[in-house]
């Protein structure tokens, strides 16, 4: 059994992701900071019959990141799949003749440093199996930047950056990197962008392993 670990697992997109991915029979390292809410969604993916555990851990914290992927790794097995999706706070968004130098920090911290401590970690767990998948979550502001959500589309569009250089480097290992933009909201019911569709969409994603970047909705410029 190989693992899947969802950065920023929540009771939407990631506990979606976590049930798709848990009914091909991967077990599922459930990562974000909020231990109660996920030790309750470990307990709900159980009962369904897939292995998965939580393990705490802020993104803006890089030992504590790389620790949360070091138990994940023991506990579960190596990880062959990494999910990248936590959500922006909402302080990342301001006006950009707002946006200071000192509020980008944290937009950076989230979206760039955090995505690189954890491919660096699960790098050597895919390449001894020689494959894995990287798979990165964005909003519509990694390509099209938006002018009242400065940190987002300045994070964004740099974490887009990084996630394409990984895909051109890595393929030739046998590693698969991807990005999905989801323009706007995630919308329960939505044809395209209910969390279980999107879900699918990222398991297809990973089976198929064509392409770097796709779009979960149309994207308005």
């Amino acid at each position: 059994m190989t693992t899947i670990a969802v950065i920023g697992a929540g009771p939407g997109l990631g506990a979606a992701v976590a049930r798709r991915f848990g009914r091909e029979g991967h077990a599922v390292a459930l990562v974000a900071r909020d231990r109660a809410r996920l030790d309750a969604l470990a307990a709900d993916l159980a009962a369904e019959g897939i292995t998965a555990r939580a393990f705490i851990a802020d993104v803006r914290d890089p030992d504590a990141l790389r620790a949360a992927l070091n138990a994940a790794r023991d506990a579960l097995g190596p990880i062959e799949i990494l999910q990248y999706s936590p959500v922006p706070h909402p302080d990342y968004m301001r006006p950009v003749l707002e946006t200071r130098a000192a509020d980008l920090t944290g937009p950076v911290e989230f979206s760039v440093y955090g995505p690189v401590v954890a491919v660096q970690q699960v790098l050597p767990d895919m390449r001894e199996l020689g494959r894995g998948t990287i798979l990165f979550v964005n909003g519509g502001t990694a390509v099209v930047p938006h002018r009242d959500r400065a940190g987002t589309s300045v994070a964004f569009a740099a974490q887009g950056a990084y996630a394409r250089l990984l895909h051109d480097r890595l393929a030739d290992d046998g590693i698969h990197v991807a990005q999905l933009v989801v323009p706007g909201a995630i919308v329960a019911g939505h044809h395209r962008k209910d969390p279980a569709v999107l879900a699918d969409t990222l398991w297809t994603m990973h089976r198929d392993r064509h392409g770097f970047r796709h779009y979960a909705d149309d994207l308005d410029a």
